[in-house]
């Protein structure tokens, strides 16, 4: 009897060792598998970014072309440039696509003259807009003690020993702005993005196009216009854009109110475009910013 009680024990044994031997082959193969889908689906996922971006460049082939074949003496809101890319479908998603006249925003690198001096007339521009979108217009100086090279300080401007007071401390860049984003260690979350759609940071100075600007930056160029005035003026742009600079400063509209015209153009040389491209789980959305000059068009930044 003990005999068959102990070959009974060491079949429990080995049935065990056998059980867990196949547990551990089945949690390994089960582990192998599903290492085996994450890296199907990161190598689809890369594979997906990779044809979106590339798809991406192409429509920014695309609207170079548009550009390059575009009335470079006027530019207006009616060109074709300026007509959104609806969602277009491509194999395994979509793209679209968006061109954005930079010329119709406020230069904030403006505020700096070719010799580093300010120029008061463009801190008088900004300080306007500021007023006009209910932000504080001290930023305006503080923006220019940013990009100055000096460590003297503007009445309502800022230098290093404000900023390294910060938490965490950092200087002022004392050159001009890249990125609108940098103006985000001036002011607050909210108070940026309401800037935001209404200036740029372009690499040389610029006019504003009066045929693709908004009316927020339109009252901050023309002193006393009224909300309703812009209004009209936008609507009579919209049936037919101006063809000589003369013509809008000239608009009986505008008759009798102080207009900051040496700022003013009707054509414009930077543009940004910004694409976004879906492909199964891969997305991308590219902003290139393009200068238009002597029948070329060259990409200056872009980022996604």
């Amino acid at each position: 009897m003990s005999v068959c009680s102990e070959c009974h024990n060491e079949s429990g044994v080995a049935l065990i060792t056998v059980m867990l031997i196949v547990s551990l082959a089945t949690i390994t193969a089960v582990a192998m598998t599903t290492r085996q889908q994450l890296d199907i689906h990161r190598t689809a996922n890369l594979i997906n970014g990779e044809q979106a971006y590339l798809y991406a460049l192409g429509g920014e082939n695309w609207i170079k072309r548009i550009l390059l074949r575009d009335n470079k003496k006027v530019d207006s809101l009616q060109d074709i440039w300026a007509t959104s890319i609806p969602a277009l479908p491509i194999p395994g998603g979509y793209i679209t696509g968006q061109a954005i006249d930079l010329q119709g925003r406020f230069n904030l690198n403006n505020l700096l003259q070719e010799d580093g001096q300010i120029s008061s007339s463009d801190v008088i521009v900004l300080e306007r807009l500021l007023s006009v979108l209910e932000l504080p217009i001290s930023l305006a100086q503080m923006i220019v003690d940013w990009i100055d090279t000096n460590e003297e300080r503007l009445v309502n401007g800022a230098e290093d020993n404000v900023y390294l007071m910060k938490n965490p401390a950092y200087r002022t860049a004392n050159r001009l702005l890249i990125d609108p984003s940098e103006i985000r260690l001036l002011v607050g979350v909210e108070e940026y993005y309401k800037l935001l759609p209404y200036i740029s940071t372009l690499p040389t100075r610029t006019s504003i196009n009066v045929n693709t600007t908004s009316d927020k930056i339109l009252m901050a160029l023309v002193e006393g216009l009224t909300e309703n005035d812009v209004a009209m003026l936008l609507a009579e742009r919209e049936q037919q854009p101006f063809s000589k600079l003369q013509d809008f400063i000239n608009h009986e509209i505008l008759a009798g109110l102080k207009i900051y015209d040496k700022h003013l153009s009707i054509f414009s040389s930077y543009f940004l475009f910004t694409s976004e491209v879906k492909i199964a789980r891969g997305r991308v959305k590219l902003n290139s910013v393009l200068h238009r000059a002597n029948n070329e068009i060259k990409i200056i930044m872009r980022s996604n």
